[in-house]
């Protein structure tokens, strides 16, 4: 069975290492964990084949900007006509604890443009995601200036660690199924 890994971000290297694309970060982790080399243009995205455990997989970089990520997924979808819920988005999350993650089956977009972009072309909640929290804005701070800051090194060398579990959340899912995954990823977070 195929699945798709996408993981949310912003092209270049001006928002590499921005809050908003954490979901980048992990698609690299995993890459370098399941020897897969993201090389290949398509799909509106770099991307690369290979496997985790036994099933294959596509880890995708979609290279339409946040806001456009839905039409990066409804290429990769309307080529590989995979289920939707073999397209695992791994996301940023303003809403959960910082450096937590969190998985749900399937759900709305919230407050995250670039899930309501993927849910308005895919037509369909019911794609499994993994969140993880980037923290929370201050009160006088815009939300666009908040999601493209970068972290601190402290703050760094927890999401970092958050980033780990998001990818071994990813591995859970596709090895073992998003019930599972859930059991074992949606507690607090882990000293």
């Amino acid at each position: 069975m195929l699945f798709a890994v996408v993981g949310l971000g912003n092209p270049g290297s001006s928002y590499a290492g921005t809050r908003h694309n954490v979901g980048f970060d992990t698609v690299d982790l995993l890459a370098e964990k399941n020897n897969i080399r993201i090389k290949k243009i398509k799909f509106k995205s770099v991307y690369g084949e290979g496997n985790i455990g036994s099933e294959r997989v596509l880890l995708v970089k979609p290279q339409t900007y946040m806001n456009n990520s839905g039409m990066a997924v409804l290429d990769l979808y309307n080529f590989y006509k995979m289920p939707i819920s073999n397209i695992i988005v791994i996301v940023d999350d303003i809403d959960i604890d910082f450096a937590t993650i969190r998985i749900r089956a399937k759900g709305s977009a919230g407050s995250h443009n670039g899930l309501k972009s993927i849910i308005y072309h895919l037509q369909s909640e019911d794609f499994p995601r993994v969140k993880i929290g980037i923290g929370k804005k201050k009160e006088d701070q815009d939300l666009g200036d908040f999601v493209l800051s970068r972290f601190d090194v402290k703050e760094r060398e927890q999401i970092d660690l958050a980033i780990e579990r998001a990818a071994l959340a990813v591995e859970t899912i596709i090895k073992d199924g998003i019930n599972k995954a859930m059991n074992e990823f949606n507690s607090k977070k882990r000293a």
